[in-house]
Parts: structure tokens; C-alpha cells; sequence
């Protein structure tokens, strides 16, 4: 039970007694270590190196389901959770990390991010010395997201209606998301053949080419290089003869150039703070959702921000875990 995704602090409390009182007091200890460890205090946080955002949808409240998000502070370094706080804005990141001791924050030398300008701000007023990095996956998701979109706009404007089985674009939709590499000669053959059919114009081939030039960006491990590359992307995808979409991804890559570069120097990426997030969705569902933070919260710390990877059973005083016996001397089963 305790081993379970998500599972209590206090396994076989429902068996009451002596026995219930001491897990619950356990958990209630270790739920205020873990408070006063987000507090500040003196020694209440490791030295972090590497600090990443992300937000998580928290709940879906009233008749409209209004929806409420939260933003999970995470060590990227170590893919340690370190604190939760509400919203998806500037203010309470912003907040949190200005709580940190002045050592605390002079210790952080990058920070991880998606392509979101609120917490870029939260980095360049609260960590203005850290080196900001653009988390890969997103870019490249970024750049398939364009190329979705020149082909549905290119369906709608040459066929006058959505996708349909027998469309050429439609049939090559899979395809065109495909990396490059992974297209033998003859998937090759066949998305070109979709798209000198489906594509008068060449603006869903354009986008579709603009896509495999942003990945091909973190096939360079030379930085100068990289530099080169997407500085010639960003001129090149600046031109008004591209699609909108191409343009449209070209300026993203001029606003996020900086962050996008660092990626080549450090290596970080925001992937544990991705990670950290699968574990509290993990938590929701086994709790079949929160409506009150202040208990996501507890319960989030509790199993992502633990840093044993989970509470399992030998967590617990000695005075609280059940024997265990071999299973040679286990009691038949009566049928």
C-alpha cells in the first residue's frame, strides 16, 4: 500500500488503535519537515545549480469548470521537487525564490523554461544573473505545430473543407511530423508524392522543410555553429516570400534566440521538471483529483518531493511496520 503511485504516508492506518495514531503522527512529521524545509530557513534547501518551471493543471472548478493551474518549482540537476505555489503567473514564482537566502539565490546559475514569457520574467527579475535555457522538445513541438497548421490551412484553401481519408495532405499528416532520418526511401517517396498533389503552392513542403532545419539545429554540438545556423534561419524564415507559419516560427526563433543557444553550452533541459510533473498527475489520479491546495500540495511534496523516490515501507519508525513473514509460512488459502 505504501509502495503505491501516490500512496499514503500512513499505510494500514484504516487497521486504528495504537497502531493508526502512530502513523498518522509520523505523517504529520514528516509533512512539517517538509513545510519547514520550503520556508527558508536556515539549511531548509540544498544548493541548487539548475532551477526549472512548468505549470500542471490543478483542478476544473463551478458549473463552467474553471480552470486552475499551478507551477512546480523543480532541481533540475538532481529532478527534485522543491516547492509548489499556486497559479501559472509571475507573481508567486517570483515570490518564492525572492524568499530564498541572497547565497541561495546567487547559487543558481541557469534556469529551464518552456517558451513562456511569464516565467522568463520570473528569471530576469528575481535570477537576473542566471543562464536561461529553452527547453528543446518545446521548439521542435513548436515547429510541428506550424507545420499542422500550413496543412490545414493549405486543405481548407485548396479543397474548400477539412481533411478527409482519401485528401493527400490528410493521408500524409503522420508523416510530415516524421524526423527526416526516420523516413526510409520509400516513406520518403510517398510523403513528396502527397504533397506535389495536395500542395500547389509549396507552402505545407516549406513549412515542412523549415521544421527538419530547427532540428537539424541540435544536431550541432559546436556552439559556433549553431550560432551560424540559426542566425541564417532566422534571416532566411524573415523573408515575405515564406508562409505565414515559416514566419511565424522564424520570429520565435529571433525572440528566443539567447535561450535557445544556451541549450549548446550547458546541456540542461526541463525535462526532470516534466518528470516531476507526471509524478503529481500521478497523485491526482489516485486521490481522484484535490479541490483544496494546501493538501495537493502537502501530498505532492510528500510523494514527487521526497528524496527517496517515493514513501515506501522502510520509511516508517520501526514501532509502526507490520512483520513481515515468508511466504512459505503463509496460511492456506480455504476454499
Amino acid at each position: 500500500m505504501g509502495n503505491a503511485p501516490g500512496g499514503s504516508v500512513w499505510p494500514q492506518c484504516e487497521r486504528g488503535g495504537d497502531r493508526a495514531r502512530l502513523c498518522l503522527a509520523h505523517g504529520q512529521r514528516r509533512r512539517d519537515r517538509l513545510w519547514h524545509r520550503t520556508r527558508g530557513g536556515p539549511g531548509s534547501l540544498w544548493d541548487v545549480a539548475a532551477l526549472g518551471l512548468d505549470e500542471v493543471l490543478f483542478v476544473r472548478r463551478g458549473q463552467w469548470h474553471h480552470r486552475e493551474f499551478t507551477t512546480q518549482l523543480v532541481d533540475v540537476e538532481r529532478s527534485q521537487l522543491l516547492d509548489i505555489v499556486e497559479g501559472r503567473g509571475a507573481d508567486e514564482p517570483k515570490r518564492w525564490i525572492t524568499g530564498r537566502s541572497e547565497q541561495w539565490r546567487h547559487n543558481v546559475r541557469f534556469g529551464t523554461l518552456d517558451l513562456s514569457s511569464t516565467y522568463r520574467s520570473v528569471f530576469a527579475s528575481a535570477l537576473a544573473h542566471a543562464t536561461l535555457i529553452a527547453d528543446p522538445f518545446h521548439l521542435v513541438r513548436l515547429a510541428n505545430d506550424k507545420v499542422d497548421e500550413a496543412r490545414r490551412r493549405v486543405q481548407n484553401e485548396v479543397f474548400g473543407h477539412r481533411g478527409r481519408k482519401d485528401d493527400p495532405l490528410y493521408r500524409g499528416r503522420r508523416l510530415l511530423l516524421k524526423a527526416h532520418e526516420r523516413l526510409d526511401d520509400k516513406g520518403e517517396a510517398k510523403l513528396l508524392g502527397l504533397l506535389r498533389a495536395g500542395d500547389p503552392r509549396g507552402d505545407g513542403t516549406a513549412a515542412w522543410h523549415a521544421k527538419e532545419a530547427v532540428r537539424q539545429l541540435y544536431a550541432h554540438s559546436d556552439v559556433e555553429l549553431a550560432t551560424e545556423w540559426i542566425d541564417e534561419l532566422i534571416r532566411d524564415m524573415a523573408d515575405a516570400t515564406w508562409p505565414v507559419e515559416v514566419r511565424s516560427l522564424g520570429g520565435t526563433l529571433a525572440r528566443w534566440r539567447d535561450e535557445i543557444l544556451a541549450w549548446h553550452r550547458a546541456h540542461f533541459t526541463n525535462g526532470p521538471t516534466e518528470a516531476m510533473n507526471n509524478l503529481i498527475k500521478r497523485v491526482k489520479r489516485t486521490t481522484f483529483g484535490f479541490t483544496s491546495f494546501r493538501n495537493y500540495r502537502v501530498r505532492s511534496l510528500l510523494y514527487a518531493g521526497n528524496p527517496t523516490g517515493r514513501c515506501s515501507r522502510r520509511s516508517l519508525p520501526a514501532e509502526i511496520r507490520r512483520p513481515s513473514f515468508p511466504r512459505s509460512l503463509a496460511l492456506p488459502i480455504q476454499s
